[in-house]
């Protein structure tokens, strides 16, 4: 489906990846991003030096921080933006486009406001009759943006719209598979980086392979119980949106989450080892949120709740380690 216009909204490294990977097979891409100084920098440079250097604009890809000019004849509106910021975009566009174009995420996380997932967002501020989907799976940007292989899942109940966007997004080196689990694959991509980051923290203490594999397996376990209690499908946990999504950012230092729990394993302070990311850990963002989403469906997630304990500044990662490894033995499930 070659020169379909495409907006996507976000600038960041993943919204980057996803308007060089689509304009690359024909689409028109519009990005925006609303940092004007760096609107104009990528029109001149015709790269994303801060994001993304080297990898070098088609002549389909065009930068704006003109928010009206970005949705100018969009067949699909495609947004990769930070959870943070997921309502504001929304909310920015809703008196922009017609009832009737299509919306799709690539962002994970929960809403930053009300704690509730994407989907409920975007059906609360741009109504429910429109058609929705979400991009998620084991995807770091830059393995996308230099055209690495890589798959992914869209979900959605609109199964018209989705394989739609199949024909938008497959290619030989992108293979998209279809879910109409979306709750399950957005719970995927948000706790997934919460235990990115305990493993991160493992790995900063130097406690070995053994403690990083229990940690994935138990975090599996955690995702799951949550997942099934909130309706999701139990085959998205064990697919890519949960499991491939879990090992990727759990063991690859390309995941910020990761990154953000070795320097707290190593002793540094939140904010510092914030800072030293310098893009958003989305984790940090949303641990305290799934631990009372957990809450309300009465699911236990004791690695989560030992994250959030670090991150309060109510324990130190070997404080935290320790409570874990002397929890009462218990049979696997």
């Amino acid at each position: 489906m070659p020169h379909q216009p495409i907006s996507i909204l976000g600038a960041g490294s993943w919204g980057t990846a996803l308007a060089l990977y689509l304009s690359r097979l024909g689409h028109t891409v519009r990005m925006w991003t609303p940092n004007t100084a760096s609107a104009a920098e990528m029109l001149t440079d015709r790269v994303n030096n801060h994001y993304l250097p080297g990898q070098i604009f088609p002549g389909s890809l065009h930068p704006t921080s003109n928010i009206k000019e970005a949705l100018q004849d969009a067949d699909v509106i495609l947004i990769a933006v930070p959870s943070a910021a997921f309502r504001e975009v929304l909310t920015l566009i809703q008196p922009l486009i017609s009832t009737s174009i299509p919306i799709i995420w690539a962002t994970k996380g929960l809403d930053n406001l009300k704690g509730q997932f994407l989907h409920e967002t975007a059906e609360e501020i741009l109504g429910k009759t429109r058609s929705y989907a979400v991009l998620s799976g084991p995807s770091f940007a830059r393995e996308v943006a230099i055209g690495l292989p890589t798959a992914a899942v869209i979900a959605s109940i609109d199964s018209s719209f989705a394989n739609e966007l199949l024909n938008y997004f497959n290619s030989s080196h992108f293979r998209i598979y279809l879910s109409t689990d979306v709750i399950g694959v957005e719970i995927g991509g948000v706790v997934k980086n919460v235990l990115a980051i305990a493993t991160g923290i493992a790995d900063g203490m130097k406690l070995g392979a053994n403690a990083r594999s229990a940690l994935i397996t138990r975090g599996l376990a955690e995702m799951t119980r949550l997942g099934l209690a909130l309706g999701g499908q139990y085959e998205t946990f064990t697919g890519l949106a949960g499991l491939g999504d879990l090992v990727l950012t759990c063991t690859d230092n390309q995941s910020r989450n990761r990154r953000f729990g070795l320097a707290l394993g190593e002793g540094k302070k939140t904010d510092i080892a914030e800072k030293e990311i310098g893009q958003v850990v989305e984790g940090k963002l949303n641990a305290e949120q799934i631990l009372q989403l957990a809450q309300k469906v009465s699911v236990e997630m004791p690695i989560t709740e030992a994250v959030c304990e670090i991150l309060r500044g109510k324990a130190s990662p070997k404080e935290a380690m320790q409570h874990l490894l002397s929890r009462s033995p218990k049979t696997e499930h």
